[in-house]
């Protein structure tokens, strides 16, 4: 699975928001700035060439819905982002932002009780 460019992962967002639908569908989440019509349109059609989503065609407009899940998109991209940035340590990852101030002690206990209460 390849990383998406930010103008993808913004028509991946309203994909995954809406569940399913049409660009003009899609076009309605995104927030503003909007693209024009036709460059969502071109966006939506690059992903569905990279297999993110899959269409159906309806009357003369195709329905878009998608094939890779947010959950596992996200996953993929950590896993990634921590490999080439933090040597592949999530604690590296953790670090740097407890040393930057960009999370509490109090965000770090709630951290520390979800791995704690995760079920194996």
């Amino acid at each position: 699975m390849e990383k998406l460019s930010q103008q993808e992962e913004d028509a991946m967002q309203a994909v995954w928001q809406a569940g399913e639908g049409f660009i003009k569908d899609f076009l309605d989440l995104i927030p503003e700035p909007k693209p024009p019509y036709t460059t969502l349109a071109s966006t939506v059609k690059n992903l569905e060439r990279k297999a993110f989503v899959k269409s159906i065609k309806q009357g003369n407009s195709f329905k878009y819905l998608p094939v890779i899940k947010e959950e596992d998109y996200k996953k993929r991209f950590m896993k990634g982002f921590v490999s080439n940035y933090f040597q592949d340590s999530y604690k590296e990852l953790v670090t740097f932002f407890a040393k930057d101030k960009k999370i509490s002690a109090e965000e770090l206990k709630e951290i520390i009780n979800l791995i704690e209460n995760q079920k194996p």
